[in-house]
């Protein structure tokens, strides 16, 4: 089976959840709280968040801001953690769960494609062996029929003469093809939600372009609910449906990826943005950088965790300077568009 080529929606064209429909992932209040030998760390901050069906969740923000934490506390993958909160599968509360509970539910409901698809293959099994025995363990097929499917999946994600290249290693394929296999092992076992954890980080720009083409074709065609983990806005612009911003391992701003675009609230999303290099600035203007650097996560600051970077909080006086370094901001503000600033702008009007 090969993939069709037909013409992809934007986001902006993609039908919108009705009202009430109940999303495929839910996150109300996660905390992933790391111990270490200095004190507990804590990664992700009560973060809240949903992602339905057909719909991609672009999570984006600096390193070590909480967005691939996030993504393993989905999976259960956090070993050595305290993971705390609520995270729901269709109603299913994941957060609890046993090993033995949550295997199931790996790859066959909820499935990841990882950041090097180079050291996430087992490099002495061909590529046709690895995707056959993860469709294997969940369905218990039988050998043959797992490799048919294999063979099967290569073809469907773009990679030519599956049959001959079932029978490969890794180190045969190129970085572009090794994702392509990624997202066949991911997708064997039909699963309804696929966490993509910057997927397009080590690839070309020609490469990335084809893989962010490819994950968007199979979700339009099996209503798959994706969350894109990147620092890339560029790929975040192009796959997502609704943007969440992290820093410091919390939810600072959440919006329709047009509307976070067009008219950033919270400063350190403008910043992101600004940062961004422009075909029409001059050549001797230099690169906008965000001044600073992130917080510590083992002494969190009282108050917002962006201020000490903040032009808005360094250039307020009085009572207002005093709120931005000792009051914490939630994330408030109009329906579909919170932002987690005491003077965030709206429509580019500082309120």
């Amino acid at each position: 089976m090969t993939v069709q080529k037909q013409p992809l929606l934007s986001a902006a064209q993609q039908p919108v959840p009705a009202a009430g429909q109940q999303p495929l992932l839910s996150a109300r209040d996660l905390t992933v709280t790391f111990p270490t030998r200095h004190g507990p760390v804590r990664a992700v901050d009560q973060l809240s968040f949903d992602v339905h069906r057909g719909r991609t969740l672009g999570i984006v923000g600096e390193s070590g801001s909480g967005k691939s934490v996030t993504s393993m506390a989905v999976l259960g993958l956090h070993t050595s953690a305290e993971v705390t909160g609520s995270l729901t599968l269709e109603g299913q509360e994941l957060v609890g769960r046993t090993e033995r509970e949550l295997n199931r539910l790996r790859g066959r409901r909820m499935a990841m494609i990882f950041q090097d698809p180079l050291s996430s293959l087992h490099p002495y099994y061909t590529v046709g062996e690895q995707i056959a025995e993860h469709h294997r363990v969940h369905f218990n097929s039988r050998r043959g029929a797992a490799r048919r499917m294999a063979v099967e999946m290569l073809g469907e994600v773009g990679i030519p003469e599956p049959g001959r290249r079932a029978g490969e290693y890794p180190h045969q394929f190129s970085g572009g093809m090794r994702q392509r296999v990624m997202i066949a092992m991911a997708l064997a076992c039909e699963p309804e939600l696929l966490i993509a954890d910057e997927p397009t980080t080590a690839l070309d720009v020609t490469v990335q372009a084809q893989i962010l083409e490819l994950i968007a074709r199979l979700q339009e065609q099996r209503g798959l609910a994706v969350v894109m983990i990147t620092h890339d806005l560029g790929v975040v612009a192009r796959v997502a449906h609704e943007v969440l911003v992290m820093y410091g391992g919390r939810a600072v701003e959440r919006a329709p990826v047009d509307t976070l675009f067009a008219a950033p609230a919270h400063p350190y999303t403008r910043g992101l943005l600004d940062s961004l290099p422009r075909l029409d600035d001059p050549d001797d203007v230099p690169l906008r950088a965000i001044p600073g650097s992130p917080p510590s996560l083992l002494t969190p600051a009282p108050g917002c965790a962006f201020a000490p970077r903040c032009a808005r909080a360094a250039s307020a006086t009085g009572s207002e300077r005093l709120r931005c370094g000792t009051e914490r901001p939630l994330l408030t503000g109009p329906a579909g568009h919170p932002a987690a600033c005491h003077f965030p702008a709206y429509e580019g009007i500082a309120s």
